[in-house]
């Protein structure tokens, strides 16, 4: 873990020794000549040293976990490049503060020099000091670390032992006792025994401990005898292609009767022809157990003769690049228990002395509250099931035993290879996927990571790399994908368009990770106040789930993050010292505190890249808000805050600024939400991606076109005479994939005929439209590209369907007050990919029709206030994917009363 301390301190020296910081650090003060060049060399010496000890702690935590002196020396190593991240971010700050106002704002501020040139001196003595502790640092790793070994074939790792362990495990479990498989099981059955003739590749994947080998074996039991020769090898995270062959020579020769084979000194090529010989023309079954990379099998792959025999390669994972190894008909997920049958298998295991294995009553709410805390997860299940079996059985103990469930899981030997399972998937990420893995353990329980705010935050953590013209947010999905694809994280839901809209975390995997994250003084959660309280070294500080004031008195001086969820506290001391004294803040996220100001102080915290102030009290921003000069994300939306001080120009770096004001929250009417007022100096700021959103007046959709790499636009209040200025606005925003417009009222029309953007994704023009506008380029063209669209109070008079069907990639269409004819028919071929229709407010509408053979994806109707609809839509039984129509506020609708109605193939809801 102290290679991601590290990793932090390296990008923070990085900047400092970019050539921008460091002409003007030695040009700007003439005395700061004479210091800023041994500053400088140590600053480089220190980068040096950290790079090339990454190395080595990448291979001493892999490889000796429970080393005690290791374990010591990397704490202090971890301590020193937290120490040294904090200098140099001040120093970069310092310097960066005499740019901040160009020449002129530095001669007015020259009587400051002195006070200058003291931080300055201060900052290269406290580097110059540590990179004496990092001298220090070498000297003892020489003098009382045991020599690492360079890892090898020969030397078994922390994966090796493990994963064999597991493949043991999963050839002795007896039958009686497998739960909740039969389905998976039959599935793979079918799978090894379909009727095609070439060799096929069957994978099975899913999060460590969720039961891949145990299945995998189950099966292999069974069906090995159908084939003519069969071999189970575990692949380890140090294979080689010599090693895997090598053992499935070994495994075929060990069942087959006659068959000797001494592989031990065979060279890669008579390894590849011994095999190729042994397979010949049989029928053979070869199992590759935990694959973690799919070279793996590609490095074997040609050795893998294809007789024609119908043979078959099971590989299981935990990684979804590897199991895409097989054809998506052949790729076996495998998810955690239902409630059911996880709480059959821990009355297995925990009350296995008891008639049936029935859980005595008095112990029932604390064994279910036990049972849900291993997630659906088999191995979590098993291990804790049996360590409660050796427990007393009353109630006390037990609610004893849920309290202590999380030290139990870090301290109790019996829980081990439940732990190192788990943790081999942690030890084997990528070094720049830890620490966004172990951010997410800083929300709640169960908390449903919204996708968006979890990029913004990992980027303003600086966690993400740059890389190539990749924008930090699209790195940031891919690491995100990457903790997917890795079962790390979970998938909750996902939006129209198949991306993921939120994430949870598996709940033992989470509290790993909270240990890991005490452990490694990566942060705290301070839940109803069960969790150790902050200290002076605390980095990040998450506080949740309080609904009285937390009093502090500790200073936390190194604190980088401070999250508030779900909390309901007015003020607290602890808030205020952080603005106070918390120099260091990087994060600060108080969304849905009821407070009401900000302090003036906050223009203190110079590294402040992520300030969240979403459905807060706060009114008004104070003037110091333009001293933090690294903002990146600026978020009060739905606070109470209608206009930015003239400051906030000053803010180059910002990328994000919410600021959506809500005015009607049941959205039955055009002007249900408002933006924020913007001084004219704001649209010069290079890095915006997203304004959500804005009040419209002439200056606005006049200099609107300055903000070239917007991706995320909404824009209210918009009026007829603007429409023509802010077309040419927009057609400069190359990037924009995200477009809401709103008209200033009900009978402003929008004339948007000239705009067309050619990366647009999702469209909502809420305000009147021109029956023309509907054949103009940005249906015609952009339509392409257009998946989510919103019209509200179009006031059409003509059915719009036939022109919105060129947008034949939507996934999601809403109509809202948007036509006034009678009739809607939705024509054969049209809307192909639409996933959800929403109709509302249409009050002249009589008749919805859908012929044979439209929207072919549909799943969900919406249909809100269509007071003259009362027959359920035409033809609706042609629409053979729909599951749901919900409808709102249509007392006569149908006949159907208010409930749950099934229809034909889908269920009709009435509210």
């Amino acid at each position: 873990m102290a290679e991601t301390a590290i990793l932090a301190a390296l990008k923070v020296l990085g900047a400092a020794l970019a050539e921008e910081v460091t002409s003007l650090a030695s040009s700007k003060i003439s005395k700061l000549r004479s210091i800023y060049p041994n500053l400088k060399l140590n600053m480089n010496n220190i980068s040096t040293e950290f790079h090339v000890m990454q190395g080595f702690l990448n291979g001493i935590e892999t490889e000796h976990p429970s080393n005690e002196s290791q374990v010591a020396w990397i704490k202090e190593v971890q301590k020193l490049a937290n120490d040294i991240e904090d200098i140099v971010a001040e120093f970069a700050y310092l310097i960066g503060n005499q740019k901040f106002g160009g020449i002129s704002f530095y001669l007015k501020k020259r009587f400051k020099e002195p006070k200058l040139l003291i931080a300055i001196n201060r900052i290269a003595s406290e580097v110059h000091e540590a990179e004496q502790r990092l001298q220090y640092l070498a000297r003892v790793k020489e003098r009382w670390l045991p020599t690492i070994e360079i890892k090898n074939e020969k030397n078994s790792n922390f994966s090796n032992k493990y994963s064999h362990n597991v493949a043991v495990y999963a050839h002795l479990v007896d039958e009686d006792h497998l739960v909740g498989i039969t389905e998976d099981r039959e599935k793979l059955t079918k799978l090894l025994n379909f009727g095609e003739q070439q060799l096929s590749v069957v994978s099975v994947w899913g999060m460590g401990g969720v039961g891949k080998t145990t299945l995998v074996t189950n099966v292999f039991k069974r069906e090995r005898k159908n084939f003519d020769r069969h071999a189970w090898v575990s692949i380890s995270q140090s294979y080689t292609p010599e090693t895997i062959l090598r053992n499935i020579i070994s495994e075929i020769c060990r069942d087959e009767k006659g068959v000797t084979i001494d592989a031990t000194n065979m060279d890669v090529l008579r390894l590849n022809t011994t095999l190729q010989n042994l397979l010949g023309e049989h029928k053979y079954l070869i199992v590759l157990d935990d694959m973690w990379d799919p070279k793996a099998f590609l490095d074997i792959r040609d050795t893998l003769v294809d007789n024609h025999r119908g043979s078959k390669i099971v590989i299981t994972s935990r990684m979804a690049e590897v199991a895409n190894l097989a054809p998506e008909n052949k790729r076996l997920e495998l998810k955690p228990f239902s409630e059911t049958y996880s709480w059959s298998l821990f009355c297995r295991k925990a009350f296995n002395h008891e008639k049936n294995h029935a859980c005595p009553p008095p112990l029932e709410e604390w064994a279910r509250k036990i049972a849900s805390k291993c997630g659906g997860l088999p191995l979590a299940i098993v291990s804790i099931g049996v360590m409660l079996s050796l427990f007393e059985k009353t109630e006390s103990k037990w609610r004893q035993l849920f309290d202590q469930l999380s030290w139990q899981l870090d301290n109790n030997p019996s829980l081990d290879p439940l732990k190192n399972i788990l943790m081999l998937s942690f030890k084997y990420l990528p070094k720049y996927l830890k620490n966004c893995f172990l951010y997410c353990c800083l929300f709640p329980e169960d908390f449903l990571l919204p996708r968006k705010k979890l990029l913004r935050l990992w980027i303003a953590e600086g966690f993400i790399e740059q890389k190539g013209r990749s924008t930090l947010e699209e790195v940031a999905e891919g690491y995100l994908m990457e903790l997917v694809n890795r079962c790390m994280l979970q998938v909750a839901t996902k939006n129209y368009f198949g991306r993921v809209k939120r994430c949870k975390m598996h709940d033992t995997l989470r509290e790993l990770a909270i240990s890991l994250c005490r452990k490694e003084n990566f942060g705290l959660l301070h839940e109803d106040n069960k969790s150790e309280n902050a200290d002076g070294s605390t980095r990040r500080l998450s506080i949740i789930n309080l609904r009285e004031t937390v009093n502090h008195d500790v200073c936390l001086p190194k604190l980088r993050t401070f999250l508030s969820v779900d909390n309901d506290v007015p003020s607290s001391p602890l808030l205020s010292m952080i603005f106070d004294k918390s120099r260091y803040l990087t994060v600060l996220d108080l969304e849905g505190l009821p407070i009401e100001m900000v302090p003036n102080s906050i223009g203190d915290l110079f590294n402040l890249h992520y300030l969240g102030l979403r459905k807060t009290k706060v009114k008004s921003l104070p003037k110091s808000i333009k001293k933090l000069q690294n903002l990146q994300t600026l978020d009060l939306a739905y606070s109470q805050i209608q206009t930015l001080p003239d400051g906030i120009a000053e803010l180059k770096k910002l990328r994000h600024l919410f600021a959506e004001v809500e005015v009607n929250p049941t959205y039955r009417s055009l002007r249900n939400r408002t933006g924020i007022s913007l001084p004219k100096s704001m649209f010069y700021l290079k890095d915006l991606q997203t304004i959500q959103a804005l009040e419209s007046n002439s200056m606005v959709v006049r200099e609107l076109g300055n903000l070239t790499q917007l991706r995320s636009f909404r824009i209210r209040n918009v009026k007829e005479n603007h429409s023509v200025e802010l077309c040419k606005s927009l057609s400069k925003m190359s990037f924009v994939s995200l477009l809401s417009i709103n008209a200033s009222d009900e009978e402003e029309i929008l004339q948007l005929e000239g705009l067309n953007l050619p990366q647009l994704q999702k469209l909502a023009l809420h305000g009147k439209l021109k029956e023309t506008m509907l054949e103009s380029p940005l249906f015609r063209i952009s339509g392409n590209s257009i998946q989510s669209l919103w019209l509200s109070w179009s006031q059409l008079q003509n059915d719009p369907l036939s022109s919105l069907s060129h947008c034949r990639n939507l996934m999601l269409l809403t109509l809202k007050g948007a036509y006034e004819g009678q009739r809607l028919i939705f024509q054969e071929g049209w809307f192909p990919k639409l996933k959800r229709l929403d109709l509302d407010i249409m009050p002249n509408l009589i008749q919805v029709e859908m012929e044979q053979g439209t929207m072919a994806s549909l799943e969900e109707i919406w249909l809100w206030e269509l007071k003259k609809l009362v027959e359920v839509p035409k033809g609706i039984q042609h629409l053979v994917s729909l599951k749901w129509m919900i409808c709102t506020d249509m007392p006569e609708f149908g006949g159907l009363s208010r409930g749950y109605h099934k229809l034909s193939h889908f269920t009709c809801v009435v509210r």
